[in-house]
């Protein structure tokens, strides 16, 4: 039988965490309050699990007030409970996937066999496969194939010459990126860094001006991830100064653009400048009807069904329970698109929810992203704080269940 504790949930709360560490510099809670520039009251809910700690921007400021990494308020990285297989099977590559990193750039000191068996065609089929299932959220499969399809292609950028490896490593970038995205969602933040810095070295390999621009949006995510926003904002407008500087820009450009201002909007929206993020939102929002379609060029997903779904997503970066549940409300996802972009609005639309007071709503979308990516959305840490919040203000059956599936109760 699962013991439920009793303040409602056994597994540590982000308000916990934070209380522990605000006691690590012998910090009162007034001084907290001060030094992050919220309220006593609001220090004191926090700490004591009546109020959500989830919201990436709150937390960047507490973090920054404790000279903290966020990872250390949020519980990362994800440990799954012990009843849940497929979560223990998730996490159960990532030491392999790590060690396939650290590779990169050494010699690969292939073996004659190994060497004689590079087929840059299969090797584009393998990274197909990756891409499907990080597109799909399923992260058992992805820590599988990544460490001997990352060793694969680095073997095959060895021996290969001219553009033939030109192409190896532009699929070695997009591998790098699926390494990424796999350690990210486990919360294995430091690990995923390195898979970034790996995507931008393969990335300039390829000669390919769009393909090295592509892996900055990466490296800009890095540095909004740790509230660096200021720098995450430097790395975005340069490459928004270079896609502007295209004459006649095709579709990948166009998607790109707009993929940036997107990235812009989330940065601005966590530093808190409301109108800037906005601003940058609309022109996404004119960039995806220029495109007129949906893509998937470098696995971004830009387009206009993309940047409906980011419109709900920044207001709830901004705590605007109201103006996402009616945005949310609006958006009719096409069948066909990832499960991953599937599950996390409905992620955004129970976090909504959540604010708007309508918990029983909430939960419905919790449940929904849990149907289509099960492993992503037990170990995303918004999801984890909320509905550990909400069981510890009212437990009820489905809800309960869910938190013992998170390991939160």
């Amino acid at each position: 039988m699962t013991h439920i504790a009793d303040n409602g949930v056994g597994a540590e709360s982000n308000g916990q965490r934070l209380a522990r560490l605000r006691a690590r510099h012998r910090w009162t809670q007034q001084r907290l309050a001060t030094e992050a520039g919220y309220s006593l009251a609001a220090v004191k809910a926090f700490e004591q699990g009546r109020r959500s700690l989830d919201r990436p921007a709150v937390i960047l400021r507490f973090a920054q007030a404790l000279d903290c990494h966020p990872t250390e308020i949020t519980g990362a990285p994800y440990v799954p409970p012990h009843a849940d297989r497929d979560g223990q099977a998730a996490v159960a590559s990532v030491a392999a996937v790590r060690r396939a990193l650290l590779r990169h750039g050494r010699p690969a000191r292939p073996t004659d066999q190994e060497a004689a068996a590079v087929n840059v065609p299969e090797l584009r089929t393998r990274v197909d496969e990756a891409n499907q299932h990080r597109q799909a959220a399923a992260l058992t499969k992805s820590g599988a194939v990544l460490p001997p399809l990352v060793r694969d292609l680095q073997v095959a950028a060895e021996v290969t010459h001219g553009d033939q490896r030109r192409q190896v490593f532009a699929l070695l970038a997009s591998a790098y990126e699926c390494a990424m995205q796999y350690l990210y969602k486990l919360g294995h933040t430091s690990d995923a860094t390195l898979a970034t810095e790996r995507v931008v070295w393969a990335s300039h390999e390829t000669g390919d001006p769009l393909r090295i621009l592509a892996a900055r949006w990466y490296d800009a995510g890095e540095f909004l991830s740790i509230g660096e926003h200021d720098e995450a904002g430097a790395i975005i407008d340069d490459a928004l100064t270079e896609l502007g500087t295209i004459r006649s820009p095709g579709p990948e450009a166009v998607s790109l653009r707009g993929a940036f201002h997107l990235k812009a909007s989330l940065n601005l929206a966590r530093a808190t400048d409301t109108k800037a993020a906005v601003r940058h939102l609309k022109q996404a929002e004119q960039a995806a009807e220029e495109l007129g379609e949906d893509r998937n060029d470098w696995q971004m997903q830009f387009g206009p069904t993309n940047t409906a779904l980011w419109a709900v997503s920044l207001p709830v970066e901004m705590g605007r329970g109201r103006d996402a549940v009616a945005r949310a409300e609006k958006v009719r996802l096409p069948r066909d698109y990832s499960r991953e972009r599937h599950s996390h609005f409905h992620i955004d639309r129970g976090r909504a929810y959540f604010y708007n007071g309508q918990r029983d709503l909430a939960l419905r979308a919790f449940l929904d992203a849990e149907r289509l990516a099960p492993q992503a959305t037990r170990a995303h840490a918004a999801v984890r704080e909320t509905v550990g919040t909400m069981i510890r203000t009212r437990k009820r059956g489905e809800l309960v269940e869910l938190g013992i599936r998170l390991g939160v109760v």
